[in-house]
């Protein structure tokens, strides 16, 4: 896979191209700011390109530098990198786009396994989303005990928070130690309790399912 980095601390961006080569990965190139990677990346193509959130030319300059990525490569595959599991970060990636996109703290990707699983998931479509904000999506925020989020089963909210990972409904199954069939059942009753129709493809309404919890999260603080 053809990876592009931008990464403004020197001792991490040299150890995640390590990473990355013992991966057998070709990096196309690094940098150390989301301007210079805009630069490389108009003359080496990338299948994923990976962005510190916080880099110049801004405080959050991965964020603005991935705007311009998706308009200007809209297949390539977007991975933000970050210290802090953060709602808002997320809600600004996801208005970035929905599909080919992840977001892991730094701490987590530090293994050949879990990067690599990171990227091939991004560069087939998914969107991977670092497990413990997944479930800080989907804990039930103070004050909505009346509200749509607490009429989902413990069992539904489990799925939802491995939807909000990106996994399959096969991963999800093995995940719960249950079958397909039943992951089936229980995501069809969280879009049923969640108002989000059939007529609306089931990749946008898992994402519409958790953005729905994200902002619930949110308004509860």
């Amino acid at each position: 896979m053809r990876v592009a980095l931008a990464e403004d601390g020197a001792l991490f961006r040299e150890g995640l191209l390590m990473l990355l080569q013992a991966a057998g990965h070709e990096v196309v190139g690094s940098t150390a700011d989301g301007d210079a990677l805009v630069d490389l990346l108009s003359t080496r193509p990338a299948d994923v390109a990976i962005l510190d959130i916080r880099m110049p030319p801004e405080p959050d300059g991965g964020l603005v530098t991935a705007e311009r990525l998706r308009a200007l490569h809209p297949g390539m595959g977007l991975l933000f990198l970050s210290h802090y599991a953060e709602s808002h970060y997320l809600m600004r990636i996801l208005q970035i786009g929905t599909e080919a996109i992840g977001y892991r703290l730094k701490e987590k990707v530090g293994s050949v396994d879990v990067l690599t699983d990171t990227l091939t998931r991004i560069e087939s479509g998914e969107i991977v989303i670092e497990p413990v904000l997944a479930k800080r999506l989907v804990e039930r925020p103070r004050g909505d005990k009346k509200g749509v989020i607490a009429t989902l089963s413990e069992r539904e909210s489990d799925v939802l928070r491995l939807m909000a990972e990106g996994r399959s409904n096969n991963g999800i199954a093995a995940q719960l130690f249950v079958t397909p069939k039943a992951v089936e059942k229980h995501i069809a009753s969280i879009f049923g309790k969640l108002n989000l129709h059939a007529d609306t493809a089931e990749h946008h309404r898992r994402v519409l399912a958790v953005l729905t919890y994200l902002r619930s999260q949110r308004d509860g603080d």
